[in-house]
């Protein structure tokens, strides 16, 4: 009898933890992607774009934490770096919408260059949590390549 009040028991508490409403990772701070990008501009600077963007593209390491990395594309919107996927290196991007049809790509450059620097909202999927969320970038252009970190200010 006792054994079957245990199983029971476990059977319930597995039952409650498959239904309990997913939690949101803690989201990275304003602060934290300023911290990355002000890194990732003094790298690129510092080191050349070879090794810098070698180094931002890599799955781990100070340019790829949790959800914030650094992304990079040229003028015409190549990828050059891409934290989250690096895989896409090299693709046109020029075009990319947000999940509500923004050219955020095309916007970035026109802030890069209209500013050197600034920061864009749209929404996107947080790779941490798999959410659709509102996202903020911040971006710094550097010779030809816009620099940039998103964080997720929800």
């Amino acid at each position: 009898m006792k054994i079957l009040a245990c199983l029971l028991l476990m059977g319930a508490s597995a039952v409650s933890l498959q239904t309990a409403p997913a939690i949101a990772a803690p989201h990275a701070s304003a602060a934290d992607a300023r911290a990355m990008l002000e890194r990732a501009v003094a790298r690129l600077n510092n080191v050349g774009a070879n090794k810098a963007l070698s180094e931002f593209n890599q799955s781990t390491g100070p340019f790829n934490t949790g959800e914030l990395y650094v992304f990079v594309f040229n003028l015409k919107g190549i990828y050059e770096a891409y934290g989250a996927h690096p895989g896409l290196v090299g693709n046109d991007v020029s075009d990319l919408k947000d999940a509500e049809g923004k050219p955020i790509v095309r916007d970035m450059i026109e802030i890069a260059k209209a500013s050197g620097r600034g920061r864009i909202n749209y929404v996107w999927l947080n790779r941490a949590d798999n959410r659709i969320e509102h996202k903020m970038s911040l971006i710094e252009l550097v010779g030809d390549h816009v620099v940039g970190v998103g964080y997720y200010p929800g």
